[in-house]
């Protein structure tokens, strides 16, 4: 079991004697840091907090992937993409209370985002009702980030990703490389040591010739699906990755909107059934890459992470309450 922490978690009782409570109380909204961070940081307590106050009752969980925040901020630039979320989706899946829950919210900062999308694509254990991403990386990075003067680890990686970022030791070790992607610049079609060798990002956006249609139908089962890209972002490039957008030409600036994609006509992640239902939600935020305002936060968890009228299909409130009174 997770030992949770006053910085993690805020008090939650979901389900406590009837259908009316357990449908007037907000889903679990479960919480991926980005690049840099750690899951203990004052700026993710903060936004929990904004959360509960906004939505009175939400259980927030910061997703970790060491108890140490140190060393949870290492493994956003050090670990295996496949390992660590084979890590999350059990942490998840047995949860003591994000287990009970009918569903939970979802929402990712920066890389964090195509995690949290890569969680719903190949594990979905508790259920993502809506998801929130803000400036992720969905299509991927054309350029690595730049780093602080004084951010040595944030260095090294970065030395290390640019060697040789096709290699299998740096696609098993670094995390940004496992989100990079190259593109054929006359054709605007990934290159061929992007589909063989990417550990990640190829195969949560199902680029491979052979399909895993398990992706397509967990992502289509959002209730909501809304891509935050920052305006001014310069750290994310491109910045309208967080879109699915392709941007062939860095220099042109040669934009390939998600609805003209391949990705997209031909549904290879359920982006389609997605906006076919309306679930698709293309958002701009002011200033530069997660420079979020308390206003605009207060929005998203107002109009995505309220309190629910309609749970899903087949859950068992009881079954939920006994699980709880055993803890």
């Amino acid at each position: 079991m997770l030992s949770l922490t006053p910085a993690s978690v805020l008090p939650y009782r979901p389900f406590e004697t009837s259908l009316l409570a357990a449908t007037s109380t907000p889903l679990p909204l479960v919480i991926w840091h980005g690049l840099g961070d750690n899951y203990a940081a004052d700026g993710l307590a903060s936004v929990g907090e904004l959360a509960n106050s906004t939505n009175p009752g939400t259980f927030v969980y910061n997703i970790r992937l060491d108890e140490d925040p140190g060393s949870d901020r290492t493994a956003t630039f050090f670990g295996n993409l496949t390992l660590q979320m084979q890590q999350v989706c059990e942490d998840l899946a047995t949860h003591p209370i994000l287990s009970t829950a009918p569903a939970i919210n979802a929402i990712g900062f920066s890389q964090g985002g195509q995690f949290l999308r890569g969680y719903i694509e190949r594990c979905n254990n508790p259920p993502v009702r809506n998801l929130v991403t803000f400036g992720s990386q969905h299509n991927g990075i054309a350029e690595f980030q730049t780093c602080g003067a004084m951010d040595w680890l944030c260095k090294g990686a970065m030395a290390l990703l640019r060697t040789n970022t096709w290699s299998q030791y740096v696609q098993s070790h670094l995390v940004p490389a496992q989100y990079y992607r190259t593109c054929n610049v006359s054709t605007g079609e990934p290159t061929d040591e992007y589909l063989e060798y990417s550990n990640f990002l190829a195969d949560i956006n199902n680029e491979r010739k052979t399909k895993n249609s398990t992706y397509a139908e967990n992502l289509a089962s959002l209730e909501k699906f809304v891509m935050f890209v920052f305006k001014d972002d310069t750290t994310v490039i491109p910045k309208e990755s967080g879109w699915f957008a392709q941007v062939t030409n860095l220099t042109s600036g040669e934009v390939t909107p998600l609805r003209e994609r391949s990705i997209y006509k031909e549904d290879w992640v359920g982006l389609r059934k997605l906006d076919d239902k309306g679930a698709l939600v293309f958002r701009e935020a002011e200033g530069g890459h997660m420079q979020l305002s308390e206003e605009l936060l207060v929005e998203v968890f107002k109009s995505y992470f309220g309190p629910v009228k309609d749970l899903p299909n087949g859950f068992k409130v009881q079954e939920a309450e006994s699980n709880l009174m055993e803890l």
